[in-house]
């Protein structure tokens, strides 16, 4: 059953969103050759306790850590370690708290260095098929609407969609109705209502579409070991439009990296 949330409910989320967002933001400036993911997940611990919050995925289903961080050919749920990050690499870094009530729920694929062509252009692609599933975020839309910009934008470039992994619905727990596929029919799914609050994220992968599932339970690659990108915001409809509650501004901030993608999906609130 979907859970519409209320303009004070959405402000409560709003701010867990934002700390997730400046979590992330805070990572940015960390994350560079030499260092372990481990490094990163224990400043992303404390940084939220530090905020009054929970990390949202230490302990939720059994998880040991604050972060998820997939390295290159890893889609999702990759435990933090001592490898040392490389030149090259690219880092999923996926974050949640809890705070106020709500959940907050947000991932974000670094560049380590200068990254290979192709792969830069997969985590430009990928980024952008987000706001092409953001955009389809209209009262009176279906979540097929959301899946189909996704996979359209990623497929005719070439890559693989990945179907076993899907967004969600997110609010006072991490995975709330509905699922949201990055791929399928437009038209097709639940209605898009005003207070619908979802976590879109595409997981696209370089090369199949097909991944692996790993024995410890959590880990997921692609079939081919091919780089696999990212990205994750939350997303409220309000007014029977899309506005952000989560932001990469932070991590632009950081980076030195100007854009305006977020202009169309602000609001305050």
């Amino acid at each position: 059953m979907i859970q519409l949330k209320t303009i004070d409910e959405l402000r409560l989320m709003k701010q867990s969103a934002q700390l997730v967002s400046k979590t992330l933001g805070m990572l940015a400036k960390e994350i560079k050759p030499g260092i372990t993911t481990l490094y990163l997940d224990k400043l992303a611990h404390d940084f939220i306790k530090d905020h009054g919050a929970e990390p949202a995925f230490l302990g939720y289903g059994g998880f040991p850590n604050s972060l998820c961080i997939s390295p290159n050919e890893q889609v999702v749920h990759g435990f933090p370690n001592n490898d040392i990050i490389k030149e090259g690499d690219i880092l999923s870094v996926d974050c949640g708290v809890f705070m106020n009530g709500f959940v907050g729920d947000h991932a974000y694929t670094f560049e380590i260095g200068e990254v290979k062509p192709e792969v830069k252009k997969l985590l430009k692609v990928a980024k952008q098929s987000l706001y092409k599933g953001i955009e389809q975020c209209i009262r009176g839309k279906r979540i097929g609407d959301i899946s189909n910009a996704i996979q359209i934008h990623c497929e005719k470039e070439g890559y693989g969609v990945v179907r076993e992994l899907v967004g969600h619905g997110v609010g006072r727990v991490m995975h709330e109705d509905p699922q949201v596929p990055n791929y399928g029919r437009q038209g097709s799914g639940k209605v898009i209502k005003d207070g619908l609050t979802i976590a879109i994220e595409p997981m696209i992968n370089l090369g199949t579409e097909k991944v692996k599932f790993h024995n410890d339970g959590w880990t997921v690659t692609t079939l081919d070991n091919q780089p696999s990108a990212h990205f994750e915001h939350d997303v409220a409809v309000i007014n029977g439009k899309p506005v952000l509650l989560s932001t990469f501004q932070y991590i632009y901030d950081a980076l030195g990296i100007e854009t305006d993608e977020e202009k169309p999906f602000q609001l305050d609130f």
